[in-house]
């Protein structure tokens, strides 16, 4: 093992203390290096929680016996999930089937739309899921997902007033160990299992990746402080999963408050990069790189990797490496945007699709109009742009070439899936655009940019510290140009 930094010694003689630490780990700092040797610097009993399954065999081979390494998930299994063995991996079926059997069988009528059987079994399902992230004891309105269209706080009320008694019914289903009719997930048990209170019979507590917390696991955890030591590590930079229902829980955490910022995994250029995004995101630590790893940035013609903001501009990318004649495999596979795809040639030829992003359009027109002129359906123009350029069947036939990433040229990801990974040279791709102008204007006239929003700068942090070797900044090049940009006001 190399010598440890003065950082990491210090975050181990803080472990040693007694105290609850929380361990703010920039990007390649070696945070479960640091976790080994504080796990391995007692006899007591510890228990980690990692982020994934990969991440716990991982660490199980890395630190002591005395400490159990295990997904939050694989406890609750342990505990209670068990019980449920046989409901999992049910076969498959469509959510309407699902909720024909809880008694939904009629549309419902709100504002201008019916919605129909099958989307408030969509609906309910994804009721049941928020639930289950949640830290609530009961089903409430805030967990029925809002749907396109219906934009009103009086409609999403009717919604949840139509939804709620069925997901109550959907959850009683689950709890059910013996039989019924909801398909059963991980995440099923995982919240039974909160509901609990359960009790960690361990000395220490580590939580990895803690800046993407499910309230779920985050009550849990803390549940813990009255009998354990509870040391919480990751970087409130790579917090991007707050979409997801997921929060960072480590600003608020009650402990003494250490970081890792000397980087393994680059060298300084690379980190000063980082450095401008982790400003703009309001992060609490700034990096350094290793002297010895002489990163570069600069042009790439053909990089490992290309990581873009989104689905569509990751599946825009691979279409045109494709038509480039490269091996290209894309991170998880293209199933979203194949749905998607599948969805809007129904809608194109004049079917109804049941696809929840599209479920309460009529036409491709109405698709197209809603994109282009209002204001909530913004986020779906580039989709809109991918079908009317490429059509429905070029993407399918795009996601069909697709390699597996031993076999690739380049692997193609959003940056959201390119988190916890690196590669030797990485490309930006080109769906990060520079802030859109404001409605003030600077001393010679010209518009003012809005602020870089802190979640688009904590994402574009993610995608520049996966290289090792080189980076291309492509479509965050915009940062080198300050007329383009302005942090937020403090």
């Amino acid at each position: 093992m190399p010598t440890p930094t003065d950082e990491q010694i210090q975050a181990a003689d803080t472990f040693r203390a007694g105290d609850h630490l929380v361990l703010q780990a920039g990007a390649g700092t070696g945070k479960t290096t640091t976790l080994a040797m504080l796990a391995a610097s007692t006899e007591q009993r510890g228990c980690y929680l990692a982020f994934n399954k990969a991440i716990a065999r991982d660490a199980a081979t890395r630190f002591p016996r005395t400490v159990m390494c295990k997904t939050a998930h694989a406890t609750a299994y342990a505990a209670l999930g068990r019980r449920y063995a046989h409901r999992l991996n049910s076969p498959r079926q469509p959510a309407w089937k699902t909720g024909q059997t809880l008694g939904i069988t009629r549309s419902i009528r709100i504002g201008d739309h019916y919605i129909s059987h099958k989307t408030l079994s969509h609906t309910v399902l994804r009721a049941v899921t928020r639930f289950c992230y949640s830290a609530d004891r009961t089903l409430a309105h805030h967990h029925v997902p809002r749907l396109r269209r219906l934009g009103t706080p009086a409609e999403h009320s009717q919604l949840a007033d139509a939804v709620l008694p069925f997901a109550a019914k959907a959850w009683a289903d689950l709890q059910n160990p013996d039989q019924g009719v909801v398909r059963f997930e991980h995440d099923h048990y995982l919240k039974m299992w909160a509901l609990t209170e359960p009790r960690i019979e361990t000395d220490f507590l580590l939580l990895d990746e803690a800046q993407d917390t499910n309230p779920v696991l985050e009550q849990v955890f803390n549940a813990q402080r009255d009998h354990a030591q509870l040391v919480m590590v990751g970087d409130s930079a790579q917090a991007i999963y707050g979409w997801r229902g997921a929060r960072d829980v480590m600003t608020g955490f009650n402990a003494t408050a250490l970081t890792l910022t000397r980087s393994f995994r680059f060298g300084p250029l690379l980190a000063e990069q980082a450095n401008r995004w982790l400003e703009l995101a309001g992060a609490p630590i700034r990096l350094t790189g290793s002297e010895t790893i002489p990163t570069e940035v600069g042009s790439i013609d053909a990089p490992d990797a290309v990581l873009c903001r989104t689905n569509i501009g990751a599946m825009t990318e691979v279409m045109r490496l494709l038509s480039e004649g490269r091996r290209v495999a894309l991170t998880r596979g293209g199933q979203t945007l194949a749905a998607l795809a599948l969805a809007a040639r129904d809608l194109k030829e004049g079917r109804r699709t049941t696809h929840p992003e599209l479920v309460l359009f009529p036409s491709w027109g109405e698709v197209q109009d809603y994109a282009a002129y209002d204001p909530a359906g913004g986020d779906l123009q580039p989709f809109v742009d991918l079908v009317d350029t490429h059509g429905p069947e070029a993407i399918l036939a795009a996601v069909d070439e697709l390699t597996d990433e031993d076999h690739a040229d380049v692997t193609v990801s959003t940056a959201h899936k390119a988190k916890g990974r690196e590669w030797l040279t990485v490309r930006i791709g080109d769906d990060f655009p520079p802030p859109k102008d404001s409605d003030q204007h600077d001393a010679e006239g010209r518009l003012i940019p809005e602020p870089v929003n802190d979640t688009d700068a904590r994402l574009a942090y993610v995608a520049v510290t996966r290289a090792r070797e080189r980076l291309d900044l492509g479509g965050l090049s915009w940062i080198d140009n300050p007329r383009l940009w302005r942090a937020s006001p403090v």
